[in-house]
């Protein structure tokens, strides 16, 4: 049950949230939208850092997707964690956890080390997700429940989408240690302030036991599976194109197969038995990782579905267009980042009204609305990029994908909960988060993966139409290729000294058209996740009204999770 301080038991009632219990949702808002802007803010930066410190793609990939990897690998269990030792105080270890991952990456001087930090940062990050939006699931009822849900999805959209205009700005003005460094003064503040309005809360009476072995499967399964995504084009999706090791173990490329389709097995498999063990322990009576009672809900199945889609498009855009804008265009990054800010501009005037809209088409309307916005934008953004294209003609269609980020966002939240039990609501809430932190890795993962694959086929057909073959074309598309895009600007600044000679500045035109080529298939590629999430959306407003009209048919819940706590479900 929820800690018996007087604001819980307030809102238990019925009763208006007290003034304690809103500034308490502003802290924990503020406290998500720094993990959420980390997942954000290092895209625009990351042209700097892999010239800085010398990533390939691979790397530039790793840098992104780990992040999500392990949030994703951990948000179940800390969930649990969270119902049992109380919201608050995992929370408040989180913050910790996160500024010292942050003081860590800013201090990182190679790939591995900067990677092993973003890996501390997804640790403290696992322990802030779920203990917030739990926190608010249990405090807020009625009314104030829907107003709550609005603030907190705006406030996740709006910085997912201010995160490449703070990492542009911090990185020209500064360097792009500051995207990390930034994250300890303003963590201290959300800590502070957390001591004094954030209301402690818990679960229901856990079932004995920890479910160690239900965590293990599910980190071995995402894990495996997102690095069989990222990893392909490099290794070979069958057959082995280059050598693969792991502290001192060697994958070698005279292998009768590829590491890759091995490690889609394993993910195949230990997911598999990840469902099957957490329905063991359901059967056994014993605490579980998953409740999958809680997907008898059809708004709560739905809602996830939808909910990853989004995520795999949002995070594709993300990590392909600061390159595209940077190495291709030839932006700086703060440009990049101004460019890219047209999605917060698009997502805050979105988020402030989609309450309004709510009342009219409701929240499942909404973010079908929002869902059509984003696949149009994505859409006009794809036709009109262009090697030369101006900052203006991406940023208009970046504004119409912000405005539907913002619709879709302020109500997914609490579409995909509204059924869900209190007593429950921490699980519930982990589940959601888990879902898109998964869709936000495997966005980055695919989009890097169809970047890589589009660039092998555009660059060298870009040079061959200008006129350039040979071996020195294949190695400046090679290396523009690994570079991720780094290459086309150093050919730039070289002139005519560069390896080409007189043809150096038509090769770097011919890349950088051949860049924005791929970026659009890239583009493309995560067009088709939202279309997906648009049909989810879709099949959420069905299931929605028919809870509302009674739970009938398929729409019925099983509130069996309900029962086990001893609390009725959310009204």
């Amino acid at each position: 049950m929820a800690a018996s301080t007087p604001g819980t038991d307030a809102a238990r009632r019925g009763d208006a949230p007290t003034r304690r219990e809103w500034l308490g949702l502003g802290v924990l808002a503020i406290g998500l939208g720094l993990i959420v802007l980390d997942g954000t803010i290092v895209g625009v930066a990351l042209p700097a850092i892999i010239s800085d410190l010398d990533l390939d793609l691979t790397d530039a990939q790793w840098v992104n997707s780990l992040y999500a990897v392990l949030l994703a690998a951990l948000l179940l269990s800390t969930g649990k964690l969270a119902d049992r030792w109380g919201r608050k105080r995992l929370f408040l270890v989180g913050l910790l956890v996160f500024m010292a991952g942050s003081l860590f990456a800013a201090l990182a001087t190679s790939a591995g080390l900067l990677i092993g930090a973003r890996a501390v940062q997804a640790v403290g990050a696992a322990l802030i997700m779920p203990s917030t939006l739990s926190t608010v699931n249990a405090v807020f009822r009625g009314r104030h429940r829907a107003v709550a849900f609005g603030v907190w999805g705006a406030v996740i959209s709006g910085a997912a989408a201010v995160g490449p205009l703070a990492g542009g700005a911090l990185t020209q003005w500064t360097t792009w240690h500051w995207i990390f460094l930034v994250n300890l003064p303003l963590g201290a503040l959300v800590f502070i302030a957390a001591l004094f309005t954030v209301p402690e809360t818990r679960g229901g009476k856990p079932r004995p036991g920890a479910d160690v072995d239900g965590a293990l499967l599910s980190g071995i399964g995402f894990g495996a599976l997102v690095f069989a995504v990222i990893e392909g084009p490099d290794l070979g999706w069958w057959s082995p194109q280059g050598d693969f090791s792991l502290f001192g173990w060697e994958w070698p490329a005279d292998a009768t197969v590829s590491i890759v389709p091995i490690a889609l097995a394993v993910a195949a498999v230990a997911l598999t038995l990840f469902v099957i063990w957490e329905r063991h322990r359901e059967r056994v009576q014993r605490s579980a990782l998953l409740d999958l009672g809680l997907f008898s809900f059809a708004t709560f199945s739905w809602g996830n579905v939808t909910a990853a889609m989004v995520a795999i498009g949002e995070f594709a855009i993300l990590f392909v267009l600061p390159l595209y804008l940077v190495n291709a265009v030839g932006l700086d990054v703060m440009g990049a980042g101004l460019v890219l800010a047209a999605m917060a501009v698009g997502a805050f005037l979105s988020g402030a009204a989609a309450r309004h809209l709510a009342v009219r088409f409701g929240a499942p309307g909404v973010v079908l609305i929002g869902l059509g916005l984003e696949v149009t934008g994505i859409l006009v953004l794809a036709a009109v990029i262009q090697a030369d294209s101006a900052g203006w003609a991406t940023a208009l269609p970046l504004v119409v994908y912000g405005l539907g980020l913002g619709l879709a966002s302020a109500q997914l939240t609490g579409t995909v909960l509204r059924d869900i039990p209190v007593g429950v609501s921490g699980q519930a809430s982990a589940t959601q988060s888990t879902v898109r932190q998964i869709g936000s890795a495997l966005g980055t993962a695919f989009s890097g993966a169809a970047l890589a694959t589009a660039l092998a086929l555009t660059l060298p057909a870009s040079l061959a139409d200008a006129g350039i073959s040979g071996k020195g074309a294949d190695s400046i598309a090679d290396a523009t290729h690994e570079s991720a895009g780094t290459t086309i600007l150093q050919l730039r600044a070289q002139g005519d000294a560069g390896p080409l000679g007189d043809q150096t500045a038509t090769a770097a035109d011919a890349l950088a058209a051949g860049f924005a080529d791929a970026t659009r298939w890239a583009l493309l590629f995560a067009a088709v996740f939202l279309l997906l999430g648009l049909v989810g959306a879709l099949r959420l407003r069905v299931e929605a009204r028919r809870s509302d009209a009674g739970g009938a048919g398929r729409g019925q819940p099983d509130i069996s999770s309900a029962r086990s706590v001893g609390m009725p479900p959310v009204e």
